[in-house]
């Protein structure tokens, strides 16, 4: 016997397999929409009543059901089963129960193809917010612990091996300016995904004359989609924030990866606050950095979810496909990812103890090289036999087991004529860090640009907000 309860059964002779329900369902995980469909839902009775093709008794019965039916999915009394497919379906068919025929006249020109491209991007809207929000604390924990440690100056490293000295404060802000480009991924996809798809239809437009503007602009949308085919057709603003979402993770993931060498008892650099560690079932000794670790490998999941809608969008013909049922799970575990994340490392990097003399201790015998090479370029040597004629030094006192610091004015006569005693003052972490002070350097006029330059954009931003 086919099954009357399918609002599309009447093509059917034969019930759906049990096997069938179980596969075919979404409802599962795209229940979490329930709150996004429902505002819909709304909008779309109002604009059906608009149009004359629901009377304003029907229209009010039809809202106070979808507030009924949004309340029983809050409390969690709606029971979900396989059976009723998607949450469209099952808004719809409780509110069916409830108002009665009238409930069956809300889809009048909506196809869930136009419906659930709008209830994604209702969702992105919440979804970049929230990112946005918690990258604005991330960069604030920034801002303050690069103001804190504006002193402290540590090995900056090419190649694993030690490049020359830079300051903390510098290397936080690395990150600051790293998140900002991030943050504008996410703003954009916002904009992009700032369109309003309903009304579309099933591929071709409804049939009904809704006005799509007025929806859009009580959904809070800044436009309508300009072509049906395309709306019910495009993810492009999903993959967006995945794309977003994965440089972001990469971002992070770089940074965990030196707090954690850092954190190692090797360095003592860092240690990590006991809230943000963990500690081994088997060694007493043990604290793990596993906040850390967890945001590094969490970077590979986040690849992840952006490769599956990749993947699953690559092949698609115009306009919709079951398969796109499959983009909302890599969405809502991405989100899920980089906002646990972005708080995680907030929390860690916010409470880790510093040790900045541990820091300055590291610092190796040859990391101020370029310093004397810069010397002999300021006397009027080409860098390039500058560069050698320090290599050289370098070398010597290598095999001598003494570092640059050990060296004195007649030694560096010996290398070259152009050395004379002032190049010993260009010989310690703080000189060399002080000359680098061009906009974007790490000395500390330039890195005090950089804080007042972010506090001046986290301000501003702000202020906006407090304005909306």
């Amino acid at each position: 016997m086919p099954d009357s309860s399918k609002p599309w059964g009447g093509r059917f002779t034969k019930s759906t397999a049990e096997l069938m329900e179980r596969f075919n369902a979404s409802i599962g995980f795209d229940q979490r929409l329930f709150r996004h469909d429902i505002a819909g839902s709304r909008a779309q009775a109002r604009g059906l009543a608009r149009s004359g093709l629901l009377s304003e008794t029907e229209r009010d019965a039809i809202l106070e059901g979808l507030d009924q039916v949004e309340s029983e999915l809050v409390e969690g009394s709606l029971a979900l089963p396989n059976s009723v497919e998607d949450i469209h379906m099952a808004v719809e068919k409780r509110l069916t129960e409830i108002v009665g025929p009238a409930g069956g006249k809300l889809h009048t020109g909506r196809s869930r193809n136009d419906q659930v491209a709008l209830d994604e991007r209702l969702y992105l809207k919440e979804a970049v917010a929230g990112t946005l929000e918690r990258i604005g604390r991330m960069q604030s924990v920034l801002v303050t612990f690069a103001d804190a440690h504006r002193e402290v100056v540590l090995p900056g490293y090419t190649h694993l091996q030690q490049a020359q000295p830079i300051r903390l404060s510098h290397y936080a802000m690395a990150l600051f300016w790293m998140l900002d480009r991030d943050r504008g991924r996410f703003e954009d996809c916002g904009r992009r995904g700032d369109s309003m798809p309903l009304g579309s239809g099933a591929l071709a437009g409804s049939g009904f004359p809704i006005d799509r503007e007025q929806i859009a602009e009580e959904l809070g949308f800044s436009s309508i989609t300009p072509n049906s085919l395309d709306a019910v057709s495009d993810r492009d603003f999903l993959l967006e924030y995945l794309a977003a979402g994965s440089i972001l993770m990469t971002h992070l993931s770089r940074f965990c990866e030196d707090l954690i060498v850092w954190s190692s008892s090797e360095f003592g650099f860092v240690e990590l606050d006991d809230a943000f560690s963990t500690g081994s079932s088997m060694l007493p000794q043990k604290k793990n950095p596993d906040s850390l670790e967890l945001v590094r490998g969490k970077s590979g999941r986040v690849f992840g979810n952006l490769m599956a809608l990749l993947t699953v969008m690559k092949g698609l013909p115009l306009s919709y496909g079951k398969d796109m049922q499959e983009d909302k799970e890599p969405v809502f575990d991405t989100v899920d990812t980089v906002w646990i994340c972005l708080d995680v490392l907030a929390g860690a990097w916010e409470s880790m103890q510093v040790r900045g003399e541990r820091m300055r201790a590291a610092l190796d015998g040859s990391i101020l090289a370029t310093e004397l090479a810069d010397y002999l370029v300021l006397k009027g040597m080409p860098f390039r036999e500058s560069h050698h004629v320090v290599g050289g030094l370098v070398k010597t006192l290598s095999d001598k087991g003494k570092r640059l610091e050990d060296l004195d004015a007649p030694t560096l006569k010996a290398a070259s004529a152009l050395f004379e005693a002032d190049a010993l003052e260009f010989l310690t972490p703080e000189a060399s860090t002080k000359r680098r002070n061009l906009p974007g350097g790490t000395g500390p006029d330039s890195v005090a640009v950089q804080i007042e330059r972010a506090r001046e954009l986290m301000k501003g931003r702000t202020d906006q907000k407090k304005k909306r």
